[in-house]
Order: structure tokens, then C-alpha cells, then sequence
């Protein structure tokens, strides 16, 4: 299956972005807000400069505590992030992911962020597409 399918599925492909010197007090809320994992980091808004999670702000205030809240989130952020096009297979995408040990890839077309896939949307995906392949199989087998 291809990302811009997995992207079909999804409805809304809007991704919410921060400018680079949002404090991660507010990057916390964003995300609790919105019940997301991630925010991309981005100047202009149209390309993925950095990405955060939830995951990097825990890390971080394990690390250097309350203070980290203060800071901007372009100092915890992933920059240049591992990113995807519409024409990527989900066996591709979930490779990265897995190499990578991350769950959040960016979607860019021409440089500019068109959404975001999960790991849990290409999981779904695959999983579809095995189920798909196994009652084609089953059908063959029983002669339908």
C-alpha cells in the first residue's frame, strides 16, 4: 500500500506545526490539547525544519527537570526528520520507522509537508492488506 492511500484513509491530513521558538510549555499543551504525539517544527509552516514528541519532552525534563518547559523546542527537537513521499510503500515507511526507533514520519511533496503518517496508521494499513491477501488466497483454494 502506498502512503498517499494510507493518507486517504486518514480524512483530515492537517499537521500541526510550531515555529522554532515555541516554548515547550506551550508545545505541551498543544499536544495534550489535540491528543497527537508529535508537532513539526517548522519557520515557514510548509516544510518540516525539526520534530518533536512527547517522547523527547519526557526525556528531557527527566534530564534537566521543570527548566525544560522554558526552553524553546527547536533545543529538543529531532531536526532534518526522516521524512516520506506519497509514492512510499508502507513496507518502506515501516522500515525507516523501525530502523529509525521512532513512530511519527512527515509526508513532503516537492519539500513541502503534506501530512503525517504513524506507525499505527501503517500498521493498520499492512494488516489490511494482509487481510485482503489471505481471502484472495482462501478464494483461490476454494475455487471462488
Amino acid at each position: 500500500m502506498l502512503v498517499q492511500q494510507i493518507l486517504g484513509t486518514k480524512g483530515d491530513n492537517a499537521v500541526t506545526t510550531v515555529k522554532p521558538d515555541t516554548k515547550v510549555s506551550e508545545a505541551t499543551q498543544i499536544l495534550a490539547e489535540r491528543r497527537i504525539g508529535v508537532l513539526i517544527v517548522s519557520k515557514s509552516g510548509n516544510t518540516p525544519d525539526g520534530i518533536l514528541s512527547e517522547r523527547d519532552i519526557v526525556r528531557s525534563l527527566g534530564v534537566r527537570g521543570a527548566s525544560t518547559l522554558d526552553e524553546n523546542v527547536d533545543k529538543m527537537m529531532t531536526h532534518n526528520p526522516v521524512c516520506c513521499t506519497r509514492q512510499d510503500t508502507s513496507d518502506v515507511v515501516l522500515k525507516r520507522m523501525t530502523d529509525g526507533r521512532f513512530r511519527h514520519m512527515p509526508v513532503v511533496e516537492d519539500g513541502k509537508l503534506i501530512g503525517i503518517v504513524t506507525i499505527g496508521d501503517v500498521v493498520k494499513a499492512r494488516m489490511q492488506e494482509l487481510a485482503m491477501e489471505k481471502d484472495a488466497l482462501q478464494g483461490m483454494i476454494m475455487g471462488h
